[in-house]
């Protein structure tokens, strides 16, 4: 599903314009991206936990150049979803392209 289905089904269970509903997920997605980019989870209950993870530094080979590198730790973004939507999920019996 693009973001752009996303919003069509948005608008037409909530009765909203599509504007609207558009406008609505942009700024759930960019609060996510500001309040993890400051260093906070992000908890919806019934859906799941944005997070971030650390990783640790790690040394890593550069191939093509034949020489090694030091990664120093740094976080990345995660999701952890809730278990009634790991249930949902888990309960799927073929994946739709």
């Amino acid at each position: 599903m693009t973001k752009q289905e996303l919003v069509r089904k948005i608008s037409h269970e909530t009765g909203i314009g599509q504007l609207t509903a558009l406008a609505s997920v942009e700024a759930l997605v960019n609060v996510i991206k500001d309040t993890m980019a400051s260093g906070e989870n992000v908890y919806l209950r019934g859906f799941g936990t944005f997070n971030l993870k650390k990783r640790a530094t790690k040394t890593a080979r550069n191939i093509t150049k034949k020489e090694t590198i030091i990664v120093p730790e740094h976080y990345i973004p995660a999701f952890k979803p809730c278990p009634e939507f790991q249930t949902m999920v888990a309960e799927v019996k073929e994946v739709k392209e």
